[in-house]
């Protein structure tokens, strides 16, 4: 079994890459657009995790960037009439943790949107893998989902503003001014923001 492809990238393609090895074999490795936002330019050194799918006709090796990716591979070839080919074209349509969270939480609309997948294969990955997920992975999708963005902290803020009466350009620019003073991060949280915002239109 290949687990793990490591040596310089000679081929860099939108569907696959090619890994030259120290003893001079070069693997061919479909990868995902995910994995292939990961992979350097030709010449540089990489190494990537695989997969090996073994077909009467054809040997086929897939290359993913992190464990994590080839994990979520592995369970959705698992499921009822989803192929590789379907899998990696899933895995190219959706970041990993936003998958996770759709499956999570049975968003067939959000796997629908992912190209190449229709009703009847989001209603399967909806059934099949809501339980059968990676679990460690499930954890992170779930407090990344707790956190709240930047962007979402931003318009909160703004809102809760505008419903205190400041015109919505003025608040935009104070919340901007309050990111901008505490840093972008979500730990920052609604109230410090908040009153940081405040502050900046009280200057």
């Amino acid at each position: 079994m290949i687990a793990l492809v490591a040596g310089d990238v000679a081929v860099r393609r939108p569907d696959h890459v090619v890994i030259e090895t120290a003893g001079g074999v070069g693997y061919r490795l479909a990868v995902s657009s995910e994995t292939l936002r990961q992979v350097p330019g030709v010449g540089r050194a990489a190494s990537l995790h695989t997969h090996l799918v073994v077909r009467d006709d054809a040997l086929a090796l897939y290359g993913f960037a992190t464990e994590e990716e080839r994990d979520l591979f592995l369970a959705l070839i698992g499921v009822q009439s989803v192929g590789p080919k379907v899998a990696l074209a899933v895995l190219s349509g959706i970041e990993p943790q936003e998958l996770i969270r759709a499956i999570e939480r049975g968003d067939l609309a959000r796997l629908t949107a992912i190209p190449g997948v229709g009703k009847k294969t989001s209603e399967r990955l909806v059934v099949e893998l809501k339980d059968r997920l990676p679990r460690a992975q499930v954890a992170v999708a779930a407090a990344d989902e707790a956190a709240p963005t930047a962007p979402a902290l931003r318009d909160d803020v703004v809102s809760a503003l505008v419903n205190l009466g400041y015109h919505r350009p003025l608040a935009e620019k104070a919340a901007e001014a309050a990111i901008k003073t505490l840093g972008p991060s979500p730990d920052a949280g609604f109230e410090r923001m908040l009153k940081q915002a405040l502050r900046e239109l009280a200057k």
